[in-house]
């Protein structure tokens, strides 16, 4: 017996679309909303990192998927649609109110499967799961395992640097931050399932681990008291 092609029910084209559409959505959402709020001064609540983030982790969670065997358009599309609600809707609301936007796109562009549908929405509203991965469908795993990866790492240790200037604090508190990426990590590293993605966490903390000693090294007074 040949093994079955699955023709891709997400064109090139349509892919581009749904990418326009996130860009867009998350654009109008920092334009509809109130000054004040939850981390409104943050450089990670605007439309552009958001939109990033989303990018990074689409390309993260589509090669896991493809290395363990999941329905990587599934993943693709639950990836790009994941964070939509991240900036109009509360944290703990934000993956219901992301599966609410997906399945109305989905459902109003193009002739997608019914059980396409299903799935995509289904991983974008359980990709907030604080639990075992075991407990999930892979393609929801996969988009877990993505988003935590993002946050590690290079990325996740410039981000928390750049925090530091809108919290008013000098490059003595850079190691501090930088540890807490680690701590990030090993708390993520204990959740991840599947060998691709403990191969890039794996890869991310060395990274990060390295930038860590640097400062302990580079800088006085830093590192005095560290277990690192």
């Amino acid at each position: 017996m040949g093994v079955e092609v699955r023709e891709s029910p997400v064109s090139t084209a349509e892919f581009a679309e749904m990418k326009r559409f996130v860009s867009g959505y998350l654009e109008a959402s920092i334009e509809n909303e109130g000054t004040g709020g939850r981390m409104r001064w943050y450089p990670w609540h605007s439309a552009s990192y958001r939109f990033n983030h989303i990018l990074n982790v689409v390309e993260i969670a589509a090669d896991i998927a493809a290395s363990e065997g999941a329905n990587v358009d599934v993943v693709r599309v639950a990836a790009l649609f994941h964070d939509v609600s991240k900036l109009e809707a509360e944290q703990d609301l934000h993956a219901e109110a992301g599966a609410h936007v997906a399945r109305e796109f989905l459902e109003s562009h193009g002739d997608y499967p019914e059980s396409f549908v299903d799935e995509v929405c289904t991983a974008v509203s359980e990709h907030s799961y604080q639990g075992p991965l075991d407990e999930l469908p892979l393609e929801t795993r996969c988009l877990i395992e993505a988003d935590l990866l993002d946050k590690i790492g290079a990325n996740g240790a410039v981000l928390l640097l750049l925090r530091m200037g809108y919290e008013s604090r000098t490059h003595m508190d850079a190691a501090e931050m930088v540890g807490r990426v680690l701590e990030r990590g090993r708390d993520a590293e204990e959740r991840i399932r599947s060998d691709r993605a403990e191969s890039l966490i794996h890869q991310r903390l060395k990274r990060v681990k390295w930038l860590r000693e640097w400062l302990d090294d580079e800088i006085a007074g830093v590192g005095l008291d560290s277990d690192e």
